[in-house]
């Protein structure tokens, strides 16, 4: 669900580099009888609160013949309830002079409200209303399956490389449900029946399945009394969460594959598996990310778009995921260059942070942006809240937040060498050449 925003620094608030960087972030937890955990921060820079529930379903939640069920809830939720009339539920976080969102991914759904200090209970009443009352009917139903297919048509099947993630996930998975992405399939969206949405909601969206997280300017003594009234009488799901077993054998051999969209310029994508987001790899794994593509003095930018100019556009990024999950490295080529040169330039960048190590300089420089990259990620309330939420579910550790950079700051040169000797091996990767109609023959 995109929504602009148009409360910019006092909605978000601001924190300096410094103080994010010397303050610990003291938060409470805890649980109710229901199973729903809570998290609250008190944080009185700005008159704000940011009110966020992670529910712990996304698209690896959903069955083979009906995928697009987590997203589609995404937009369904917008719908209204038993006590807030259809299409009224943004109107009123608006109207009170907050903003809103929602996003999904293959392993969670995540909802906030940022609101207006005073308007917290207005936001606990309403994220209440979604999680016990949300209205599941035909009218609602059916304008959502109009949304999400014409959403799915204009940010993948009518956009350059728009499908480059659906096509990538699809090589690098047999059996594991990462294989569908969380926009899903629109003829099973058409299928399911209203019966089916109404059960995947009794099975997910319940509160023993959620993490309701709000920071920001809060009473804690208050927010409890607040949170206790509109959320502990929400009985718990009785429904068995499915959470998929399976797990993706090791690949052996490279994968490529080549798809021919409707574009004007080739690109060429690497997709390694890696371990899950919780893995102590990932650390290293996150600054081999920033040492390869972050900015233009990044080494694949600086390579092959600056010295080479053999791409316009060129970068790695990991998909961390709740199992193991991807790292990517693509390219986009710059006028009158092949794939094939795409994929030798990529391929030289690859081999040499395996084949040497990383300067010293270079090093320091990693870290500094580490740094940088997460004090920027939690100097708002929203970004708090996602990350709290985050490290709770996905790394059963809260407190993570406060010693994650730690962590960051225990791996080495060797360590970066290391997991990309391990990780991004050919055997272990899928290539894909993205190239114009055109080109078919």
């Amino acid at each position: 669900m995109k929504v602009k925003y148009f409360i910019l620094l006092l909605l978000f608030g601001a924190v300096s580099i410094g103080s994010a960087q010397s303050k610990k972030i003291d938060f409470t937890e805890y649980n109710l009888n229901n199973g729903l955990h809570v998290i609250l921060r008190q944080d009185t820079s700005t008159p704000i609160v940011a009110v966020s529930v992670l529910y712990h379903v996304g698209s690896k939640n959903e069955q083979p013949n009906r995928t697009g069920f987590a997203h589609f809830f995404e937009h369904l939720m917008f719908e209204g309830s038993t006590n807030i009339k259809r299409g009224e539920f943004m109107k009123i976080v608006q109207n009170n002079g907050g903003e809103l969102n929602a996003n999904t991914t293959q392993d969670r759904t995540y909802y906030y409200d940022i609101l207006p200090s005073n308007q917290l209970e207005l936001g606990l009443w309403l994220e209440s209303e979604r999680m016990f009352h949300l209205k599941i009917d035909s009218i609602g139903v059916e304008t959502q399956r109009k949304v999400v297919k014409e959403e799915k048509k204009q940010r993948l099947d009518n956009q350059p490389y728009g499908t480059v993630l659906q096509e990538t996930f699809k090589h690098a998975y047999k059996v594991h449900p990462y294989r569908w992405v969380p926009i899903g399939s629109a003829q099973y969206i058409d299928k399911a029946t209203l019966k089916e949405f109404r059960d995947f909601y009794k099975e997910f969206y319940v509160p023993n399945n959620a993490v309701l997280t709000i920071v920001g300017d809060i009473n804690i003594a208050q927010t409890k009394k607040w949170v206790k009234k509109y959320f502990e009488t929400i009985p718990r799901g009785t429904e068995k969460i499915y959470r998929p077993s399976v797990v993706e054998p090791p690949q052996t051999a490279e994968v490529v594959d080549t798809v021919y969209d409707n574009i004007q310029l080739p690109l060429v994508l690497f997709a390694y598996h890696i371990p899950k987001e919780n893995s102590n790899d990932t650390y290293a794994l996150d600054m081999l990310t920033t040492l390869l593509s972050r900015g233009k003095s990044s080494r694949m930018y600086k390579s092959l778009v600056d010295e080479q100019q053999v791409a316009l556009q060129a970068g790695a990024f990991p998909m961390s995921l709740e199992d193991p999950g991807l790292f990517l490295t693509f390219a986009v080529a710059n006028a009158g260059k092949t794939g094939a040169e795409l994929e030798e330039a990529m391929n030289a960048q690859i081999n040499l942070v395996i084949n040497n190590e990383i300067s010293n300089k270079e090093f320091e420089k990693l870290q500094n942006q580490q740094e940088s990259s997460f004090v920027n990620s939690n100097s708002t309330d929203a970004g708090v809240a996602a990350s709290l939420s985050n490290y709770y579910v996905f790394y059963h550790n809260t407190n993570l937040i406060n010693t994650v950079l730690n962590k960051y700051k225990a791996v080495t040169k060797e360590d970066i060498q290391r997991v990309a000797k391990k990780y991004l091996t050919k055997q272990n990767r899928v290539v894909l050449y993205y190239l114009p109609k055109s080109a078919k023959k």
